[in-house]
């Protein structure tokens, strides 16, 4: 189980200080700052992440399915973690200059790919850490790592590298170089905390002899064949996929557009977002852990819809305070929902989910996530244009999270007998 969860905290090297806190700020405060034209760095961020988004909707149900039938998840988690890492090399050489910004874009854009990838393998081997009545608190277990892992990350970056002229090790602050230094260190630290599992955890079983072979065609074929059949099975399995790829979305968001929301709308310069993020997940870990208990005991829909209602009623707070003070506040209150609806939906989905089918199961909750995952990037990046306004794009995520809710509310819970972990045909 800490060989599993070491993958979490070692993806906090990408989710904090990647996408969230240092380099998607650094590409619209710093490289995109005088980009030509009236389209802002804001919205070409916004739009390159709902591209990505498309690109994994089609992607990762069938690499799931693969993954599944090949006997080879950890194998899987191990190949998109290593391009993530690659990516993120990639953004050293990401300078201070607009010029830049595509290349900035697309390698952020890349790699969100490719850890949403990983995540579905990485998902599905949550079965051989967990029984069926510790599902939740392992699930909890292993993002409150993330949430630990990303703020030792984050104010070991921000004490020794961006914290005034160059931090305590004095590097230079031209052309971005204190950022691109911390995005290199980041990579490293995805690198080292995810070995272990691959050290650790056994392969899945090897497919059965004779097993047939799956082109392209075939494999979505199946695709649409299995899911079918999940329908007439468990027809709340399939809704619940539909409900909470609206309010993952919203989640994304959060992550995705928080730290330069908070540049460009509250008033934080570079720096307080950063120790924002330390605090901020510090909070999220605490409710990550004490959602996973609360997911084991009443189950996770009722874990989640007690955190959607938080996080839209603290948006709307949001949406109409301002100053960094309130966003202090209130940033941190919305942390604490942040890591239970996260944790408890991959949590209700492990307990629906036949044996054996956990790869596949898991690639449907990324692409039905990613095949809306457009709207909230696409709204922020719109509101923000037509209303030449940061602000106003934060109303996005904010109906995303009440469309999710909505969904969610005629969804039955596992523990109230929809589907319990079962072997397949049983």
């Amino acid at each position: 189980m800490w060989a599993w969860g070491l993958w979490d905290w070692g993806s906090s090297g990408f989710q904090h200080v990647a996408l969230t806190f240092v380099f998607s700020v650094y590409l619209t405060d710093a490289v995109g700052a005088d980009l030509p034209g009236e389209v802002s760095a804001n919205s070409w961020l916004a739009w390159s992440t709902a591209a990505a988004g498309l690109l994994i909707a089609v992607m990762a149900p069938v690499l799931g399915q693969s993954a599944d039938r090949k006997g080879r998840r950890l194998r899987a988690t191990g190949v998109w973690t290593a391009l993530v890492v690659l990516c993120m090399i990639g953004m050293f050489w990401v300078r201070d200059d607009w010029t830049y910004l595509w290349a900035g874009l697309l390698l952020l854009g890349l790699a969100s790919i490719f850890i949403e990838l990983a995540a579905v393998s990485y998902y599905a081997l949550m079965a051989q850490v967990a029984t069926p009545s510790t599902v939740g608190r392992v699930s909890g277990f292993g993002w409150a790592l993330g949430y630990i892992g990303g703020i030792i990350l984050l104010l070991g970056v921000y004490v020794a590298f961006l914290s005034g002229d160059g931090g305590l090790a004095g590097v230079s602050t031209a052309d971005g170089f204190d950022v691109r230094i911390a995005v290199l260190v980041a990579a490293i630290w995805f690198a080292v905390f995810a070995t272990p599992m691959f050290l650790v955890l056994p392969e899945t079983a090897p497919p059965a002899p004779g097993a047939p072979r799956l082109g392209v065609a075939g494999s979505y074929r199946k695709l649409l064949t299995d899911l079918r059949a999940l329908y007439r099975a468990s027809p709340h399995t399939v809704f619940f996929l539909g409900a909470s790829a609206l309010y993952r979305d919203g989640l994304n968001a959060i992550f995705a557009f928080g730290g330069v929301l908070a540049v460009t709308v509250y008033g934080l310069d570079p720096g307080q977002v950063l120790v924002f993020g330390a605090a901020i997940n510090v909070v999220a870990a605490l409710g990550a852990l004490a959602g996973g208990r609360l997911d084991d005991r009443f189950g996770p829909k009722a874990v989640v819809l007690g955190s959607l209602v938080g996080l839209v009623v603290v948006g709307i707070v949001l949406l109409l305070v301002s100053g960094p003070t309130m966003f202090w506040v209130f940033g941190l209150v919305l942390g604490v929902f942040v890591g239970p609806a996260q944790a408890s939906s991959r949590s209700y989905l492990l307990r629906v989910c036949p044996d054996g089918q956990e790869g596949q199961l898991f690639g449907l909750y990324a692409t039905t996530g990613r095949a809306v995952s457009f709207l909230a990037p696409a709204l922020i990046g719109l509101f923000t244009y037509l209303f030449g306004s940061d602000r106003a794009g934060t109303v996005g995520i904010v109906v995303v999270l009440v469309l999710g809710l909505v969904a969610l509310l005629p969804v039955r819970s596992p523990d109230r007998g929809v589907n319990t972990r079962r072997p397949e045909g049983d």
